[in-house]
């Protein structure tokens, strides 16, 4: 595998043509229509008069200014700059050197349906059904990952342990390129940690899917988009980064296209070691029957996570009319946790019973490979009338072992192996309607099949021999069969009104067999996904959407396995076999306007879930001792005799159930204000309350949270062109029936340099100035309190030198439709 994938790189850095053809140079300067400010980074391709395919190109300098050589003879030429009208020059027969003169591009005001914020941090396209959010220059993730993109997009926030939240719900579907992708893995948490962020072009929030999306994931999709260039030749960049605390990473792509091939590479190592903290306090109402009324405990870990990652493929430009495209994904993370607990347990009169000393060396392998192959199809040469087949395969696994020692001897070995297949086969069919309709229909179907083996062994002889724990070590096949069906049709009405109407089907087959116990149970369920998106144009810089649709969120694997697994010998995690999908129904209504430098892009939404998710902490019937290493049930007929013999500590169970409803409602908005050439602020507020109404087991779960975070982006140049950026974050404080978290702050810095003439950049960031990053949280039941810290990474300082070669500091962008007008609503 490795070695065929060098021998790929050494053909795509060897290939050369040589060409005996007269070739020209043409020259020009693009600048601002108007008031002739030069436009870097805009985009000259030139392409052939038959099938319009691109032969070259080339991008403008700080200047403005252009030079690019090509074979004589005749092109379509186009100069693009996202956000302004394209120019062309049709049928252009090119015999000689030509100097175009400065061409002059004006701001496109026209794309109903669709407005731009120009920002040098990050650029915002909005849409009728998502906002498309452009990497852009942000020094801060410079070196970093794509976890530490998402926390720096606007409506997305990362927590300390590393879940993705969209408006405050962590229930968020994440693509790659519009699909599920072993990019992501089992735990899309560790692997999206894992994957460079210099190797995304953009991210696409989509807070209202439209019905040509999958109906999974209540909070709505995040679609991460990675670079690929179209450009004739051999392109691309190589990023190396080091710091403290230790960590060191390479990542490369690289592009060559020739004729009617393309081939594109991307592949990144990565070494970093990330210490963490946790403290947890907790104390006991009611000793009786335990003697335990108080325990203080206090974790501290090193992780070691070692990631290689590649994605490579080849596109094949059959005809005019018809694409194939065939690529590969290969990951491979070798993970090393260490973690130490000390846990110290007092009487009711706060005397020390006991202190127990606990390492758990845990050593963790994944390696994902997919493959995924796609056909498009284009229809009289209309770009807008096309068919696209996609078919991808995916199988995973992940290996976790670890030999727990307690005070000094192994008391327990505890192993979990995940193996997962998943295929997806997906048609997608569309139809221009007249000038501005389009009709679209399809099917995709998903089907996954998960097996994981938990085994727990325990010594009771200090390690001598161990003995498998039945009541923990079990097997679970888990499978999910999704098929669906759905239609859409948009359209215009008069020149300020455009519409986008869905409707999806999914049915859904789940089966869990549990093959430790022999308990076996399917379910089925056939749902309806309605769509909506309307957008008016009151200006060109004024615009209001409003989005409908409705959506569901599945429980995974982990959540419906009865048996528990365990952080600790006394607090419990089981799954709910009886747990059910939770269905919600969303509103979204969103404003843009822009003010002169300042623009205004701001929304409110709401969405009334049922049968909502709910993690619920309980006390059970069973105790542990840490002296005998035994977990003891109370109905057990040598319980009282134990209990005066033993110390005995209550073990806590936290489980999902489903409460009746949830009522989410935000508002949110963001303002970009440059107010010169050097100095440019975003920032990015987000209120949202959840309204949780359930009773279960007796007790009511009723609860109301008020929560916020705000992000603000400050970025200046400093004399010398030196880039100055800092990012400021708060989360405000949350509450739940049974938990309260306090506010987190934090602060990132960065500083960036383009050297050799904009061919490289160097970058230092420190995230974490103040080491803030940490959740505090307070726990309560009617038997216990609990108070907890955690810290994922302490923190870190990141240097970062990237080189670009036939490629500038910011990717070509396509400004042209790619085929589907203002109802471009694909991944």
């Amino acid at each position: 595998m490795k070695l065929n994938l060098l021998s790929l790189l050494f053909v795509c850095f060897t290939i050369s043509i040589v060409s005996a053809q007269k070739k020209v140079k043409i020259e020009g300067t693009v600048v601002e229509d108007g008031t002739n400010i030069p436009l870097e980074y805009a985009t000259i391709t030139f392409n052939t008069t038959t099938d319009n395919s691109i032969i070259t190109g080339g991008i403008t300098d700080g200047k403005g200014k252009f030079s690019v050589e090509i074979v004589a003879g005749t092109y379509n030429i186009y100069v693009e700059y996202i956000s302004y009208k394209t120019k062309e020059y049709l049928n252009k027969t090119l015999t000689k050197p030509i100097n175009l003169g400065t061409v002059g591009l004006s701001l496109d005001i026209e794309a109903l349906g669709e407005v731009t914020i120009v920002a040098e941090t990050t650029t915002v396209d909005i849409k009728l059904d998502k906002k498309i959010y452009n990497v852009g220059k942000d020094l801060t993730v410079r070196g970093g990952t794509v976890s530490d993109v998402l926390d720096n997009v606007p409506s997305v926030s990362v927590d300390v342990e590393g879940a993705v939240s969209l408006r405050g719900n962590d229930d968020v579907r994440i693509l790659i390129n519009g699909k599920p992708s072993g990019l992501v893995g089992l735990n899309s948490t560790d692997a999206l940690r894992q994957l460079p962020a210099e190797a995304i072009e953009r991210v696409e929030v989509i807070t209202s899917p439209s019905a040509r999306y999958d109906a999974e994931g209540s909070a709505g999709i995040l679609n991460i988009i990675l670079r690929r260039s179209k450009l004739q030749g051999l392109n691309g960049a190589i990023t190396v980064n080091g710091g403290y605390p230790s960590q060191a990473g390479i990542s490369g792509n690289i592009n060559y296209r020739t004729g009617d091939i393309n081939i594109f590479n991307t592949t990144n190592y990565d070494y970093r070691e990330s210490p963490g903290n946790a403290l947890n306090e907790t104390e006991f109402f009611d000793p009786d029957p335990g003697n335990t009324a108080f325990s203080f405990e206090k974790r501290e870990f090193d992780r070691v996570r070692k990631g290689y990652s590649t994605n490579t493929g080849i596109e094949w430009y059959i005809n005019e009319t018809s694409s194939l495209t065939a690529s590969l994904v290969y990951r491979d993370s070798d993970n090393e946790r260490n973690t130490f607990n000390r846990t110290e347990r007092f009487d009711i009169n706060n005397n020390l019973l006991e202190t127990t000393i606990r390492r758990d060396p845990e050593l963790e392998d994944d390696k994902t490979i997919q493959y995924a192959l796609s056909y498009d199809k284009q229809f009289n040469g209309d770009s807008q009338h096309k068919l696209t087949f996609d078919f991808q395969y995916e199988d995973s696994s992940e290996l976790e072992r670890s030999m727990i020692n307690q005070d000094g001897f192994d008391a327990e070995n505890v192993m979990t192996d995940e193996n997962q297949n998943r295929l997806l086969l997906q048609a997608d069919y569309v139809q221009p309607i007249k000038d501005t309709g389009q009709f679209e229909f399809g099917y995709r179907g998903e089907f996954f099949d998960l097996l994981t083996d938990y085994l727990v062994e325990t010594s009771f002889d200090q390690g001598e021999t161990f003995e498998v724990n039945t009541d923990l070590s079990n097997t679970l096949d888990f499978k999910q069969q999704v098929n669906a069906f759905y239609s859409q049709y948009g359209n215009k009405i008069g020149e300020k009104f455009s519409y986008l109407l869905g409707l999806r089907y999914e049915g859904t087959r789940i089966t869990i067999d549990q093959v430790t116990s022999g308990d076996f149970d399917k379910k089925e369920y056939h749902q309806l996904f309605p769509t909506v998106n309307l957008a008016f144009e009151l200006s060109e810089d004024e615009n209001i959407t409003l989005g409908y649709n409705r959506r569901v969120r599945r429980p995974r694997s982990r959540f419906i396995n009865p048996f528990p697994s365990r952080s600790s010998p006394v607090n419990l995690f089981q799954g709910n076999p009886d747990l059910d999908p939770t269905t919600s129904n969303a509103f979204d209504i969103g404003y843009f306007k822009k003010f002169g430098k300042l623009s205004l892009n701001t929304s409110i939404y709401f969405q009334r879930a049922k049968d909502a998710f709910n993690f619920v902490a309980l006390a059970t019937d069973d105790f542990y001792s840490f002296e005998t290493l035994q977990t003891i049930n109370i109905n057990d007929p040598n319980f009282d005799q134990l209990n005066e013999d033993l110390d005995l500590v209550p073990v806590i169970r936290r489980t999902p159930i489903n409460l009746a409803t949830n009522d989410r409602f935000g508002v949110e908005f963001t303002l970009t204000y440059r107010p010169t050439k050097k100095w440019n602020l975003n920032g990015n507020f987000n209120l949202f309350n959840s309204s949780t109404r359930g009773d279960f087991e007796g007790q009511n779960f009723d609860a109301d949270n008020l929560s916020w975070f705000v992000r603000l982006n400050n970025k200046y140049t400093l004399p010398g062109n030196i880039d100055w950026q800092t990012r400021l974050f708060y989360r405000g404080p949350s509450e739940t029936a049974q938990s309260r978290n306090q506010g987190i702050f934090s602060t990132d810095l960065a500083f960036s340099k383009d050297l050799f003439n904009d061919k490289a950049s160097i970058a230092f960031n420190i995230r974490d100035v103040f080491n803030s990053r940490i959740r505090r949280s307070d726990n309560f039941t009617d038997t216990f309190d609990n108070y907890s810290e955690f810290q994922w990474r302490v923190r870190s300082f990141n240097l970062a030198f990237t080189y670009r070669f036939n490629q500038q500091k910011q990717r070509d962008r396509d400004g042209r439709s790619n085929g589907s007008g203002d109802f471009d609503f694909e991944g």
